[in-house]
């Protein structure tokens, strides 16, 4: 099994991650414009992220090079972290 389809296999969605944690992003799997938007963000594979919040239904709360972002539920869904 190719060492791409293992990460895939551990990976999971950010919004599953609870407050507080910290974690490292594998990829986002959405569209050509989103996955361009995200990168710009500082949303790369293997950058760290810290989650500040994620109390539903309030918002979505990260941080990324000591830059605080809110993401939508839906985006956080599509980007997968280890």
């Amino acid at each position: 099994m190719g060492e791409a389809v293992k990460e895939q296999n551990r990976s999971r969605p950010l919004s599953t991650v609870t407050t507080g944690d910290t974690v490292r992003l594998v990829r986002v799997g959405a569209g050509r414009g989103l996955n361009s938007r995200l990168a710009s963000m500082g949303f790369v594979p293997n950058v760290e992220i810290r989650v500040v919040s994620n109390s539903h239904p309030g918002p979505f709360v990260v941080v990324i090079k000591d830059v605080k972002m809110v993401l939508g539920r839906g985006v956080a869904q599509k980007i997968l972290i280890r």
